[in-house]
C-alpha cells in the first residue's frame, strides 16, 4: 500500500515523498482514512511508529481541502482552524516541524506556542493568522488571559501524547481548555500507554469514537534489545563511562530521575573527557534547544534528560538509551527507551539497577510482560541483595535510593531518597515542577 491509496491529495503525497516516505506504517493506514471520514479517533501506538504523520497528514487535507485556495491575508484569516496540544516544548516544535514539511505546498499557516520563549513573536504571528496551532497547555493559557488567542472556531482538536499530558498534571489545564472550543468538533486523542486516566478523559472528550491499536498495550518494541546492569549505586557514573568508551558509543540518550542528578552526571562524565549535556525543565529553552541540535546533528556524543525529555526527541536512528536511574513509573521504562529503535531501526537500551531499585525493575518488567536479560561486567558486578518483591501495594523502601510515586493525579509528588536526604519532593497541592513546562 502506498499513501496515493490513503485518498490524500498530490500536494501532500508530493511533501510526504521528499521526506524519503513511500509507505504508511500500520498506524498510518488505520489512522488517515479514520481521520478523514471526520469522526472522533483514539488511537494507541508505540512510540516510532509514524503517529505524528497519522494525524497531521489528514489534517493538512481536510482544511485545504475546505480552504478552496482563497489567498489569505490578516482581514479575511481571523481563526485558528486546527489545535494540537502536546506536554512539552520538544514534542510542539517537532509536531509543527512535521506540520510545515508535509504542509508546504498548501496554503495553509501553522505555527508552535510554548513556553520558555518571549510570548511577543508568538502574539504577532497570531496576528497575521494561524490555520493550526502547537501548543503546550500553559503557554496556550497565558495567550488566553491576555486575549491574544481565539479557540472558538476550532474544527479540529487533537491530544497528541495525552498520556502524558495527564501524567504532568495538565488535566485541569486542559478541561479549561476545552471550554473554550466550541462543542461541533472532531477530537483526535493519541496515547502511547493506556491507562484509566485516558479511558476517563476519552469517555467525556470523544462521541463514538473509532479505537485504533496497533500494538498490545503498553509494550516494548522488537526492534529494541534491552539488558539490565545490577551495579552498585556508586559505581554507575563509572559503569556508563566504561560502556561508552569500551563499546565505542557515539551517541547515547541517559536518563535520570531529577534535574540535580541530571547535572551532576554531566559533570562527571565531562571530567571523564566524555562530551555530554543535559535537558530538563530548569534549562532555558535556548539551552534546551542547543543541546538537542548538537545531539541530534552527531556533534553532542551523550545527552542526559529527565523524564520530561521522554516525549518528542525525535532522533533518527539513535542506537542507545541508558536509564541511569529506573522511572518512578514503570509506564514511563516504555516511553524512555522508545527513543531508540524508532522506524524498524535497531537500537538498544541499558538499565544500570542498583538494589535499591529492583523493585522498580520488577514493577516494569510486569508491565511489559517479560524478564529483561541481566548481564555482568567485571569490576561492576553488585554484591549487595536484591529485593525480589514488586513495590505495587506494597510499603515503599524505608532506605536507599528510591521510593516510588503515586499515579494519583496531578499534584501527586515524586520523592527520591539518596543517602537519607530527601530531595525532588513536593507537598501536597504544590505545582509540579514539570507544568512549568509551558
Amino acid at each position: 500500500m502506498s499513501f496515493s491509496t490513503l485518498g490524500l491529495s498530490n500536494e501532500i503525497i508530493r511533501a510526504v515523498t521528499e521526506r524519503g516516505y513511500t509507505k504508511p506504517t500500520p498506524i498510518q493506514m488505520q489512522a488517515i482514512p479514520a481521520v478523514l471520514s471526520g469522526g472522533d479517533i483514539l488511537a494507541g501506538a508505540q512510540t516510532g511508529t509514524g503517529k505524528t504523520a497519522s494525524f497531521t497528514l489528514p489534517l493538512l487535507h481536510r482544511l485545504s481541502s475546505a480552504d478552496n485556495g482563497i489567498e489569505k491575508t490578516p482581514d479575511t484569516y481571523p481563526r485558528i482552524r486546527a489545535l494540537i496540544l502536546t506536554p512539552t516544548r520538544e514534542l510542539a516544535a517537532q509536531v509543527q516541524e512535521s506540520v510545515y514539511e508535509y504542509g508546504k505546498y498548501s496554503n495553509l499557516r501553522s505555527m508552535a506556542m510554548f513556553g520558555g520563549v518571549s510570548i511577543n513573536p508568538q502574539k504577532r504571528r497570531l496576528r497575521n493568522g494561524i490555520d493550526i496551532l502547537v501548543a503546550t497547555p500553559g503557554r496556550l493559557l497565558d495567550h488566553v488571559q491576555q486575549g491574544t488567542v481565539n479557540l472558538s472556531e476550532i474544527e479540529v482538536l487533537v491530544l497528541d501524547e495525552a498520556d502524558r499530558m495527564l501524567d504532568m498534571g495538565f488535566i485541569r489545564d486542559i478541561r479549561r481548555i476545552l471550554s473554550l472550543l466550541p462543542k461541533q468538533r472532531q477530537n483526535l486523542l493519541f496515547f502511547a500507554t493506556f491507562s484509566e486516566k485516558i479511558k476517563a478523559l476519552a469517555a467525556g472528550l470523544l462521541n463514538n469514537p473509532t479505537m485504533i491499536e496497533v500494538a498490545q498495550r503498553n509494550v516494548t518494541a522488537d526492534t529494541v534489545a534491552q539488558k539490565v546492569y545490577q551495579v552498585d549505586y556508586d559505581k554507575k557514573r563509572q559503569l556508563l563511562a566504561h560502556l561508552i568508551k569500551q563499546d565505542n558509543w557515539y551517541q547515547v540518550l541517559v536518563f535520570t530521575r531529577t534535574k540535580h542528578g541530571a547535572d551532576r552526571l554531566v559533570k562527571q562524565l565531562t571530567e571523564d573527557r566524555i562530551q555530554a549535556l543535559a535537558i530538563h525543565g530548569n534549562k532555558s529553552q535556548t539551552a534546551r534547544t542547543f543541546a538537542l541540535s548538537k545531539f541530534k546533528s552527531g556533534s553532542l556524543q551523550v545527552l542526559v534528560a529527565t523524564d520530561i525529555a521522554a516525549r518528542g526527541l525525535d532522533i533518527s536512528d539513535l542506537p542507545h538509551v541508558v536509564n541511569y536511574d529506573l522511572p518512578n513509573v514503570p509506564e514511563d521504562y516504555v516511553h524512555r527507551i522508545g527513543r531508540t529503535g524508532r522506524a524498524g531501526a535497531k537500537g538498544e537500551a541499558v538499565s544500570l539497577v542498583c538494589a535499591d531499585e529492583h523493585p522498580l525493575l520488577m514493577d516494569i518488567e510486569k508491565l511489559i510482560a517479560q524478564k529483561l536479560p541481566r548481564e555482568a561486567i567485571a569490576g561492576f558486578v553488585s554484591n549487595q541483595h536484591y529485593n525480589t518483591e514488586s513495590t505495587q501495594g506494597k510499603n515503599r523502601p524505608k532506605t536507599g535510593q528510591v521510593q516510588r510515586t503515586s499515579r494519583s493525579g496531578g499534584n501527586s509528588a515524586a520523592r527520591t531518597v539518596v543517602g537519607g536526604q530527601k530531595s525532588g519532593g513536593k507537598k501536597p497541592g504544590a505545582r509540579r515542577s514539570d507544568k512549568r513546562d509551558r
